[in-house]
């Protein structure tokens, strides 16, 4: 439920910013209200970036394309993986493997993206494919990080 709130007032916020939406410099019934309302700042890539995230985790996929595809780097590793794991959610395999190779070729070392490509691939029935990413998880992080223990998880579930 926290999360689910977060997102909505992180969303609605986010709106705000984007739309252009002003919030009024006055109160009810003050009779300045010639004043021009003070305009918000476009939120930052980073901003942009935490919302695409929070959206993707709550399940809100198309949305999180959304915002993510506002943020000015777009060869940034995180987006692209957050981009790449939105579209892996919503059943565009394609995609998604497009855009976590884009990550890994920027920064061959980001295991969570890894993480995913492996899941992705075990979505495509790639099982080969995916402990390949298990191999370069467990020569970065070993057999104990997260990323790894969660990819062999899968990948032990998919019948391998």
């Amino acid at each position: 439920m926290a999360l689910f709130l977060k997102v909505l007032v992180t969303t609605s916020a986010l709106a705000m910013a984007v739309l252009g939406a002003q919030a009024p410099t006055h109160a009810a019934g003050d009779s300045s209200a010639t004043e021009e309302p003070a305009a918000m700042p476009a939120p930052t890539d980073e901003q942009l970036y935490e919302q695409g995230k929070a959206l993707a985790e709550a399940g809100k996929y198309d949305e999180a394309l959304g915002v993510l595809a506002k943020v000015s780097k777009q060869d940034d590793p995180k987006v692209l993986n957050y981009i790449g794991y939105s579209h892996r959610k919503a059943g565009r395999l394609d995609k998604a493997i497009e855009s976590y190779l884009k990550a890994l070729a920027i920064d061959p070392d980001f295991v969570q993206a890894r993480a995913y490509l492996g899941e992705g691939y075990i979505s495509a029935g790639k099982l080969d494919l995916a402990k390949v990413e298990l191999d370069e998880i467990k020569a970065r992080c070993g057999e104990t990080c997260k990323e790894y223990v969660e990819l062999a998880k899968s990948i032990s579930a998919a019948g391998t």
